[in-house]
């Protein structure tokens, strides 16, 4: 029947023209000019004739498949119980519909004149063409959702016509349905005081009493248009049930409550801080809470002061713009300093690792790490890159030293080293793809992070010990303090004080940025120990090339919104120039940001600083940086100078905007 069908529908007529054609072209080269006219002529009659009789034959086979339809459809007491129609499936033309898709359309007199995409506008028959039955995309027709099968009818013979039969389910209420459960699902919501206890310090019982309902009118406020189930769980812990229907409402407004709970502060003035972490799709209440107590603690490592959703991918973030605040408590410090001094001593053997291009606060608080394993009676190694780093000058002192030959390796030796009891710290970094060596922490199932970035999505895990405390100035000052209440004085070498000492001024600039309480206790412990802060001087200073250089970058920046300062180089630069001009552009008055971008092989290496209300580690995440509120930095792979310069305005642009 498909032979029959095929036939009467496209006959192959193209090789008779062919033929015909070549006659009249040989009359015409044989000089027969009557002969080719009248050959041409009868041609044209011919093709003519040909096109009338293929356009009858079209009507002829559409009204036999119509009528072989109604005929089926009557004999049977009823058509099928879905729209289908007939369609070709080079140019759509509609060859057969039954009364079901013909009373959906509208277009039942017309019908046997019509294409398929005048019916349904973009809808691609490509699909079938390409073999599959079901369409990828749903059809829309009367404010009613179809799914859409098919199936291809070929010819027996060689013609090539193709043929798509076409059936619409209504899922109308399935998709409804589906969508409503979709809406209706929990999210689970996990509301933290940042700084409670230091709100309530020093209060009466009857101040306490007082700002927790003032806390709690705000919560309450912020929930009442959810529907949802409030709990307090602590004195500074909520939990929160809604339905995801109301999470959109949440972003849009940005969360509102962040910033609602600044207007809430103690009688000495300091306002509220709040975080969120919720999670979102988990496959039961356990695991969404799961994913909202991941979130909680990807805020705090981020600062506090921010919302972040958790779902089954990845997470975001929302807030967190204002600068950290110091909630950090000794206590923890303490207890990781026991923690890690204990797994010291079990393993077989230690590695200290920092990220790539080390600079002087890696260096500093992995030269600390290792006086906690000697204090241990376990050698360490620090895993770093001889060649490429920032801390060349204290290295060579570092070598010098006795206890310490032949201390530094490579990432590859490390590897041929490490055995199943052994044990990875990284310091200053907690993003896999910015270790020194990422095989090695890879291979070492035990991983210790000590760290003071803001942690990013993809930070390391999983982790045995973790001190990421984002408040801190810098890995050296965590460091510092994890030897207070492991080691005694004179366990601490005096290039081991001073390699601190330089992490802590090279990442405060000196005690001019980022810098709290805790790190002035630092310093001044590193000051008993024998640092010496103009030895330590004498190790970030430039030679008269290198000076020369950093102005010349520094003449090179244009102004953006009249206090952003951005450097774009088009030729190479060294890490420690780079930073040093971003630090040195916010001496100019009226500069708030600097941003230095240079080219460095494949990549386009980006140093931020900041001093007033820019989060340049906000800036430069969506570029893949990292980083503090002050300082951060990015690596963009793949990118030149100008490409990564467009989108880093973006990016500014879209911080300023929100």
């Amino acid at each position: 029947m498909n032979r029959k069908l095929t036939r009467l529908f496209r006959p192959g007529m193209g090789g008779y023209f062919l033929v015909m054609g070549a006659f009249c072209v040989a009359a015409l080269v044989e000089e027969h000019y009557w002969l080719a006219a009248v050959e041409t002529a009868v041609t044209l009659l011919v093709f003519i004739l040909y096109i009338m009789n293929r356009t009858f034959r079209d009507r002829q086979i559409q009204s036999f498949v119509q009528s072989a339809a109604n005929t089926l459809e009557a004999t049977s007491q009823g058509e099928g119980p879905l729209p289908a129609v007939l369609v070709r499936l080079g140019d759509g033309g509609i060859i057969w519909a039954n009364h079901r898709f013909s009373e959906l359309t509208g277009y039942a007199d017309g019908m046997m004149e019509q294409h398929l995409d005048e019916i349904l506008p973009g809808f691609s028959t490509d699909w079938l063409a390409a073999g599959k039955t079901e369409c990828p995309e749903d059809a829309t027709m009367s404010n009613r959702r179809y799914r859409v099968y098919g199936s291809v009818i070929r010819g027996d013979d060689n013609l090539g016509t193709l043929l798509g039969v076409l059936y619409f389910s209504d899922l109308t209420e399935l998709y409804q349905i589906r969508d409503e459960y979709v809406r209706s699902r929990p999210v689970v919501c996990i509301i933290l005081i940042d700084n409670y206890e230091e709100l309530t310090k020093n209060l009466t019982e009857s101040g306490i009493s007082t700002l927790n309902a003032r806390l709690g009118d705000a919560i309450t406020q912020w929930t009442d248009g959810f529907h949802g189930l409030l709990r307090k769980l602590e004195r500074n812990r909520y939990l929160f049930i809604f339905e995801k229907r109301d999470l959109q409402t949440a972003v849009e407004n940005k969360f509102s409550l962040l910033e609602d709970i600044h207007e809430i502060s103690n009688p000495s003035g300091l306002p509220a801080s709040i975080s969120l972490g919720l999670g979102v799709d988990g496959a039961s209440f356990e695991e969404s809470f799961d994913f909202a107590s991941l979130g909680i603690e990807m805020a705090l490592s981020r600062g506090g002061d921010q919302a972040v959703i958790k779902d089954r991918v990845n997470f975001s973030f929302y807030g967190g713009r204002n600068r950290e605040a110091d909630y950090r408590s000794k206590v923890r410090s303490r207890v990781t300093a026991n923690s890690l001094m204990e797994l010291i001593g079990q393993s077989s053997h230690v590695f200290v690792m920092g990220h790539k291009n080390a600079d002087l606060d890696a260096l500093g608080a992995a030269v600390g790490m290792c006086c906690l394993c000697r204090k241990r009676g376990k050698k360490a190694n620090i895993v770093i890159d001889l060649e490429r780093n920032a801390a060349q000058n204290l290295i060579a002192e570092v070598m010098e030293d006795s206890h310490y030959k032949d201390i530094f390796i490579s990432g590859q030796d490390a590897l041929l080293m490490a055995d199943n009891r052994s044990i990875l710290i990284v310091v200053d970094t907690n993003r896999p793809d910015q270790v020194e060596c990422k095989p090695l922490l890879e291979a070492i199932s035990k991983v210790c992070v000590v760290d003071h970035h803001r942690r990013a999505a993809d930070y390391i895990n999983p982790v045995v010990v973790n001190l990421h405390e984002p408040y801190a100035s810098s890995a050296s000052e965590l460091v510092t303090e994890l030897l207070v209440y492991s080691v005694e004085k004179q366990d601490v070498l005096p290039i081991e004080s001073k390699a601190l000492m330089a992490g802590i001024c090279l990442d405060t600039k000196f005690f001019n940025v980022r810098t709290g309480e805790r790190t002035f206790e630092a310093a001044a412990v590193l000051r008993r120990l024998g640092a010496d802060t103009t030895e330590v001087k004498k190790l970030l200073q430039n030679d008269f090339q290198d000076t020369m250089a950093k102005y010349q970058i520094i003449k090179s920046s244009r102004l953006y919104r009249q206090e952003i300062a951005i450097a774009a180089l088009n030729t190479t630069t060294t890490r420690v120039l780079a930073a040093q001009a971003a630090d040195e552009l916010l001496n100019i008055s009226g500069i708030t940001a600097s941003f230095v971008l240079y080219p460095d092989e494949d990549q386009v290496i980006i140093s931020a600083r900041s001093i007033g209300s820019a989060n340049v580690q906000m800036i430069l995440e969506p570029l893949g940086g990292g980083g503090n509120t002050a300082t951060a930095g990015a690596q963009v792979k793949n990118s030149t100078v100008k490409e990564t310069l467009d989108r880093l305005v973006e990016s500014i642009d879209k911080f300023y905007e929100e």
